[in-house]
């Protein structure tokens, strides 16, 4: 199954290591008011209609296969957080398909897995009940800088909620996703992306899952890029804030889709 919805200039929105697209339905919708835009589950996951297995380049392979079930030549590329690593791949091994590359929170060449993180990667299962119980406290403070008021905000993260559990991840998949993201040669990957490039990142002291300094290497490595801030958001502001997300990702897809 794809979300493919809208009309207008195509986007292609690739998921986090999560791997569920449910997960970010607002950002979707809103694009979806002003480009057609399409998106999916990652290899593995339940729904995706596509086995993992292959290593990392499974995931182009999935790309493609999207290309072609969304009967698409050429699409601009969204890559949310882990997403991002595979947008990115993709535009470095086939340019003639990316109109335009769109980074968003994504873990750069230098970003490695802080403690906790790494224990999850060894032991997914194991650490599940600790990564779903500190979540809250990881997200709420963009959460609340994101609405004024307590009644928006309980509402956002009851729906966020709701979402994640009817769209679950599975962990040992995640934790593997992560093992070969470290072996990607990200650096290299930039110097030949030749796509119009934005990166995007929430405000620095409300991400707690990827450092901004670590999303902003890619403004830095690829030729040309363009970097911009979403203020009151941290890693999840495609969610808490989606009309701000889609009004960026809408000016500079059309300002490249030819």
């Amino acid at each position: 199954m794809i979300y493919d919805r809208g009309s207008g200039a195509p986007v292609v929105v690739i998921p986090g290591v999560q791997g569920r697209w449910e997960w970010m339905t607002p950002a979707l919708d809103a694009l979806s008011a002003g480009c057609r835009t399409v998106s999916y589950s990652l290899a593995g996951d339940f729904g995706s209609g596509f086995k993992r297995g292959g290593g990392f380049d499974a995931y182009l392979d999935q790309l493609d296969d999207v290309f072609r079930r969304a009967e698409l030549e050429r699409a601009a590329l969204c890559g949310v957080s882990y997403g991002g690593v595979i947008a990115l791949c993709y535009a470095a091994t086939r340019p003639q398909r990316v109109s335009a590359l769109i980074l968003v929170s994504s873990p750069g060449p230098g970003w490695t897995p802080n403690a906790r993180q790494r224990q999850c990667i060894r032991r997914p299962w194991l650490m599940t009940p600790e990564f779903v119980a500190t979540g809250p406290s990881r997200l709420w403070p963009e959460i609340a800088a994101a609405f004024d008021r307590w009644p928006a905000r309980i509402g956002f993260a009851l729906r966020y909620a709701a979402r994640i559990a009817s769209a679950p991840s599975i962990p040992p998949l995640m934790a593997s996703r992560m093992r070969l993201q470290q072996q990607q040669d990200l650096a290299a990957a930039c110097a030949r992306v030749s796509a119009p490039t934005l990166v995007v990142t929430g405000e620095p002291h409300l991400d707690r899952v990827v450092p901004v300094e670590a999303t902003r290497e890619y403004a830095a490595l690829i030729p040309g890029a363009r970097y911009e801030m979403m203020e009151r958001t941290g890693h999840i502001g495609l969610v808490t804030r989606p009309g701000r997300f889609s009004a960026v990702v809408h000016g500079f897809v059309h300002a490249h889709d030819h």
